[in-house]
């Protein structure tokens, strides 16, 4: 289970901008998270998008309502269930997610005021249907690849 939270400034995302991030973004965590890219996985993912007005955010400790039209301002908070999530998949996820707002919004590269988040759920924390979510019961559902599997397990030492 991943949830992917991004807040904006109201209006900054077209409906059409969202409709691509949902499909983007999931993916940019699915793939290093289960170790390939399987259209099946993205059950366990959401993605919300918050907008707020623009004096209820604030950079350089300026309300954006007071700044002008010249900042770009996003956070986007990846929550995801705890599995094998070593710096560098980490940093993968983090890039893989900045990407893909920055070709959705039609921009060379990321702005350096968008901001990501990474934060793993600890296991038995995350919960679901009614009881306690554990990603060690979805390793054999055959959408992880074996290594990522294999590494999830060490992880969390089953």
């Amino acid at each position: 289970m991943t949830i992917i939270t991004v807040t904006t400034p109201t209006g900054r995302l077209s409906l059409e901008q969202r409709r691509e991030l949902a499909e983007t973004l999931t993916d940019a965590v699915l793939v290093p998270e289960i170790g390939r890219f399987a259209p099946a996985a993205r059950v366990g993912f959401q993605v919300h998008f918050v907008e707020r007005e623009p004096d209820m955010m604030a950079i350089g400790g300026r309300l954006l309502a007071d700044a002008g039209q010249g900042l770009d301002v996003m956070v986007i908070d990846v929550a995801v269930m705890d599995a094998a999530w070593q710096p560098e998949v980490r940093a993968e996820v983090i890039e893989r997610v900045l990407a893909a707002l920055a070709a959705a919004c039609g921009m060379e590269r990321p702005s350096p005021s968008w901001w990501v988040n990474f934060r793993v759920i600890e296991e038995g924390s995350w919960g679901s249907s009614g009881g306690v979510l554990s990603v060690l019961s979805l390793l054999d559902s055959g959408v992880f690849t074996e290594e990522r599997a294999k590494a999830v397990r060490a992880a969390l030492s089953e």
